[in-house]
C-alpha cells in the first residue's frame, strides 16, 4: 500500500497531521508494507526567500486579519500542537521561502532520507526558530542527515530537483488538492487536514481491506451446494447450523 503526502514545511497543520498519521501508523498491523512518500506543496510560492518581518506580521498582511485575531490562530494550533508532543513557537518562526528545502527532501529521498528530512525542517521551523530558506542552514541539515556535501551543494548553484517539486504541485493540482496536508492512499482514497488518529486507522484499515479481500478456502462446491456447505459447522443469528 502506497502513501502519498502532499504537504508544505512551512504548514503548522502540516506536522501537527504528521504525528497523527504516524500514531495510526504505529497501531496498523500492516504498517511494514506501507510505503510512505512525501510530495512537495507550498501555500504561498511569493514568499521572498528571506521576509523582513514576524510571522505574525506576514499573517496579518496576507490574511487580511487583526493582529489579535492571528495571535488567537497561533494559540490554538499551538495547543493542537502540544496535544502531539510538539513546542511550536510562533513568536520566533521565520517567514521564508520552502522551495529550495522541498529540493533538499527530494535529494534525502534519492538517499533513502526523506523522512528524516521531513521531520528536521518541520521541527526547526516551528519549534526552533530555523531560516528554512538559509543556504548555511539547509547545508548544515544536509551534512546531519549524511548526504554528499557536493551533492548539497548543487542545490544553490543549479535547478537540480527543482523540476521535481513543480511535478509534485502539477501533481495536486490534478488531483484537485488546494490545502495540505493531503494524504492520498493507493490514487483510491484522500483525505484533508491533519485529522484525527483514528480516521487515519479507518481509513488505512479499509484500504487495505479492499486491496486485499478476504478469500473463501476449502471449500470445491459451487452455486446453492457451496452456501450449504460454507453454512455447515458454524453459528449465526438463527442459531447454529447442525
Amino acid at each position: 500500500m502506497k502513501i502519498e503526502i502532499w504537504s508544505d514545511v512551512a504548514c503548522p497543520w502540516c506536522y501537527i497531521g504528521k504525528r497523527r498519521f504516524e500514531s495510526a501508523l504505529a497501531e496498523f498491523p500492516h504498517r511494514d508494507q506501507v510505503e510512505v512518500q512525501w510530495r512537495s506543496y507550498q501555500l504561498d510560492p511569493s514568499v521572498p526567500e528571506h521576509y523582513d518581518g514576524t510571522e505574525l506580521d506576514y499573517l496579518s498582511k496576507r490574511k487580511g486579519m487583526a493582529a489579535a485575531q492571528v495571535t488567537q490562530m497561533f494559540d490554538h494550533v499551538a495547543a493542537q500542537a502540544k496535544g502531539e508532543g510538539l513546542n511550536y513557537r510562533f513568536d520566533a518562526v521565520v517567514v521564508a521561502n520552502s522551495f529550495t528545502a522541498h529540493r533538499l527532501i527530494h535529494l534525502a529521498a534519492a538517499h533513502g532520507k526523506q523522512d528524516a528530512a521531513k521531520e528536521r525542517l518541520l521541527s526547526d521551523h516551528f519549534e526552533h526558530g530555523k531560516d528554512i530558506g538559509n543556504a548555511e542552514y539547509l547545508t548544515s541539515v544536509g551534512a546531519d542527515l549524511g548526504l554528499d556535501a557536493g551533492d548539497v551543494a548543487e542545490l544553490f548553484s543549479t535547478d537540480k530537483y527543482a523540476d521535481d517539486v513543480r511535478h509534485d504541485f502539477a501533481e495536486a493540482r490534478a488531483l484537485g488538492i488546494t490545502g495540505v496536508p493531503f494524504f492520498v492512499i493507493d490514487r483510491k482514497y484522500g483525505l484533508s487536514g491533519a485529522q484525527p488518529a483514528a480516521s487515519f486507522t479507518m481509513a488505512l484499515e479499509q484500504a487495505w481491506q479492499e486491496s486485499h479481500p478476504l478469500v473463501m478456502v476449502g471449500v470445491e462446491k459451487s452455486g446453492p451446494d457451496q452456501a450449504a456447505a460454507q453454512a455447515d459447522n458454524a453459528c449465526g443469528p438463527d442459531g447454529c447450523a447442525v
